[in-house]
């Protein structure tokens, strides 16, 4: 079984309840959405980052998808602070060193506000005098933090950031905070 979650911001990648020193600061897991036994995350995805998480109760898809040596894209829509051009985003093209890795070369393009994008709660912050600009980037890599660490890293803060695409399967179809069961 194959479930992809298009999951919510301030969600935590795990079933178990959050450990918060402040009980009111605790943040939903995946057990408030999903409540199917014995499937299991393949990969993370950051508690600020929004979008596919893909869970299963298959051992070796789970590797397959996660496990940095069979090289799935994944594809985020990134929402960045300012308005980069070819030129700046060039770094991220040929490998960015964030010092303790140099990121391999990812495919990125500026695009339009994803259609049918829904609103996020909270909202991000937003500066008048300062524009931002939606990226798409794809990468098979997925070192903690990555992508937000490469915008950072060439001047362009990440504001708000969703994985849309793991290889083929997509977010297409999924209302944030719902999710779809494929089987195989």
């Amino acid at each position: 079984m194959i479930i992809l979650f298009n999951k919510p911001f301030n969600v935590v990648c795990q079933f178990s309840p959050h450990d918060s020193p402040n009980p009111d600061n605790r943040h939903a897991t995946l057990k408030d959405f999903i409540p199917i036994p014995d499937v299991y995350a393949a990969g993370r995805l950051d508690t600020d980052s929004e979008g596919l998480l893909i869970l299963t109760d298959d051992g070796a898809l789970q590797h397959r998808l996660s496990h940095p040596k069979h090289k799935e894209i994944k594809t985020y829509w990134v929402q960045v602070e300012g308005a980069p051009s070819d030129e700046d985003l060039q770094p991220l093209k040929v490998g960015v060193d964030l010092g303790d890795f140099v990121t391999q070369s990812a495919e990125v393009s500026v695009i339009n506000e994803p259609a049918g994008l829904w609103l996020r709660n909270p909202p991000i912050r937003e500066r008048k005098a300062i524009p931002t600009t939606w990226l798409q980037i794809k990468i098979s890599e997925g070192k903690n933090r990555q992508v937000r660490r490469m915008t950072a890293k060439v001047g362009f803060p990440t504001l708000r950031l969703i994985r849309y695409a793991i290889g083929r399967y997509t977010i297409d179809g999924i209302a944030n905070g719902e999710y779809k069961v494929l089987t195989a």
